[in-house]
């Protein structure tokens, strides 16, 4: 388990407001958040951090046995609200982090009193009757050009994973994050998300869930969304009107106000 000082840490916004936990999707880092949680400061005790491998994060905190499974990483997530003696979260976590907040709420659910799921998948394959987007062939090659040509696959990925084509900025800047990323640390990350199956997790989740999604997502598609909102009991679902996988970069304000809207009716407001 990887030590707070490790985790590249920051806390901003009200001390004393509801903390609200901004954790990063693969092959991004903290920064990705920039448009979004400085929006909630003035209320919110705002905290961030990076992944074990990830942006400012000790590279001495990856053990490739530990990070084999997204358990690894829900348990950063808990060691950031153990170590800043966090309670009452909501928590906002992005594609991979959106499922290992999941695990980390059902570990210790009183620690948390809102999840934010944006661009949710709990299993990228399709499985029976589970249409998860991707085939078993395309999970092979996906990883295996992962393997061979790290920065090739970056390269390639980015803009279509970010979609926004009209706005290749957006897809140059999630190129240069996953271009960052120690290629051992994201080649091992990737096949731990890409194969990862959290389904059964889903109807254990007791914590008051809000399902971000985008109308086209080429890696956690419409009906995956639905999926998970209609798995969570009572959780609900905001189809986004923006495409791609990433909205807090892509529809920052359309993000802002759909988290806004919904804690209200599951956080009382900050006194």
């Amino acid at each position: 388990m990887a030590r707070l000082d490790q985790l590249n840490v920051r806390d901003a916004g009200r001390p004393d407001g509801r903390p609200i936990v901004f954790v990063h999707g693969f092959g991004c880092d903290q920064h990705m958040w920039r448009l979004v949680a400085p929006a909630f400061e003035s209320d919110h005790r705002v905290i961030s951090f990076d992944l074990v491998g990830a942006g400012g994060a000790d590279p001495a905190a990856w053990d490739p046995v530990r990070y084999d499974s997204l358990g690894a990483y829900a348990d950063d997530i808990l060691t950031v609200l153990h170590g800043l003696d966090l309670r009452d979260v909501v928590l906002v976590g992005h594609s991979v982090s959106a499922m290992t907040g999941v695990l980390a709420a059902l570990a210790e659910p009183d620690l948390f009193s809102a999840l934010v799921l944006v661009g949710p998948s709990p299993r990228y394959l399709d499985d029976g009757d589970y249409r998860g987007g991707f085939d078993e062939a395309d999970i092979a090659d996906l990883l295996a050009s992962l393997d061979s040509n790290y920065l090739g696959w970056s390269t390639a990925m980015g803009p279509v994973i970010m979609g926004n084509s009209d706005r290749p900025a957006l897809g140059e800047e999630l190129t240069a994050s996953f271009c960052r990323m120690d290629p051992d640390v994201a080649r091992q990350f990737a096949r731990v998300t890409f194969l990862s199956d959290c389904r059964d997790a889903l109807p254990a989740v007791t914590t008051p869930t809000l399902v971000l999604q985008c109308q086209q997502d080429a890696i956690a598609p419409v009906q995956v969304g639905r999926y998970v909102a209609d798995a969570i009991p009572g959780a609900q679902m905001v189809l986004l009107d923006a495409t791609g996988h990433c909205p807090h970069l892509s529809a920052p304000d359309d993000t802002i106000a759909a988290v806004r809207a919904f804690l209200p009716s599951v956080v009382p407001a900050p006194t």
